[in-house]
């Protein structure tokens, strides 16, 4: 497969709303393939489409509960997602690959279960809690234009940051 370039904040295409996808073909099998291999690389826990330039709704979301299983193993592939339940509130420390260096703390549900397709066009519902509940709302934002800044209730000192880290 191949990485791809994440748009960085500034880039006028992360503001957009994403078209769903309706076509369940190689063509998108090659973006997700692409998605998971720039996602592994970048580190991160969660990628949207339009952070590699691809105006679709579709998400790769990590679900960090299931710690027994490989990176790999934990990503979810999320095609025309949408959020069917949320409960509860957390309220953490937040960043996003296409803001490099910047987080912030942001309020979100505890748990959130959302409905999507797979690469084929199967429905199915999948369901996460803490990181993973963040993570499918923030990529979900992803889908209509919004960045984790916007809803931002303050933004970290380096500080507060190396703290944070520390006692993790």
């Amino acid at each position: 497969m191949a990485m791809r370039n994440i748009r960085e904040e500034g880039d006028s295409i992360l503001l957009k709303h994403c078209r769903p996808v309706t076509d369940f073909n190689r063509r998108l099998h090659v973006l997700l393939d692409d998605m998971r291999d720039t996602l592994l690389d970048a580190d991160g826990v969660g990628l949207a489409a339009p952070q590699v330039g691809v105006l679709r709704r579709a998400v790769l979301v990590m679900d960090t509960n299931r710690e027994d299983l490989s990176p790999e193993e934990q990503i979810i592939e999320l095609v025309n997602p949408e959020i069917i339940e949320t409960e509860g509130e957390q309220e953490g420390k937040e960043g996003c690959l296409s803001v490099p260096g910047v987080y912030g703390i942001v309020k979100r549900p505890e748990r959130v279960r959302v409905r999507a397709q797979d690469r084929f066009g199967k429905w199915f519902e999948a369901e996460g809690t803490g990181l993973t509940a963040r993570c499918f709302c923030h990529e979900l934002d992803h889908l209509d234009g919004h960045l984790f800044t916007e809803r931002a209730e303050r933004f970290l000192t380096q500080e507060e940051l190396e703290e944070m880290n520390r006692e993790q």
